[in-house]
């Protein structure tokens, strides 16, 4: 909901556009005027539109009003789309299975929507042979193709290369 609602008191400007409490214009009048036909129809007077000239208020019920909004937005959280981030360490000297458990746990985070950071270790003298660490990364790129894509491309941060894949 838009955080500052000025209602009542609280409208500032001198003159306002009022819009009853069934919908109907009531026309332009003064912040006073306005006030004392909500408290005619014991309703709060809230400002709608405040970006328009004159600013435009409703006479309504504000606590139904703001639970309407929170409501909307609630429903409107439900539909975004919810991912986390997972990651996978891997070193350069992993063995064939290892790898393949590691690729499934990646296609699988793939599937359930999460977007997967695989992360190349290299440790001690392994900084020698940087380009095994690299063929290990393009495997991953390679066997992951029908399940997600590359969002960010190997990237090599002193003794880390890392990889980005989002699913498809």
């Amino acid at each position: 909901m838009k955080k500052y609602v000025r209602v009542n008191e609280k409208i500032r400007a001198p003159e306002i556009r009022v819009i009853g409490p069934n919908s109907e214009q009531l026309g332009i009048v003064s912040v006073k005027t306005g006030l004392d036909l909500a408290t005619k129809y014991e309703l709060d007077l809230v400002e709608v539109a405040p970006q328009v000239k004159p600013p435009v208020c409703r006479i309504m019920d504000f606590s139904k009003y703001k639970y309407e909004q929170e409501k909307r937005e609630r429903e409107a959280k439900k539909h975004q789309k919810h991912f986390q981030l997972k990651e996978i360490r891997v070193k350069p000297n992993i063995e064939e299975h290892d790898y393949h458990i590691k690729l499934k746990h990646m296609l699988e985070f793939l599937k359930e929507g999460n977007k997967v950071k695989v992360t190349l270790m290299f440790r001690g003298r392994e900084m020698a042979h940087k380009e095994i660490g690299r063929r290990v990364v393009d495997r991953f790129v390679a066997d992951a193709q029908e399940a997600g894509v590359v969002e960010s491309g190997p990237m090599f941060e002193g003794r880390f290369i890392t990889i980005v894949v989002a699913p498809k």
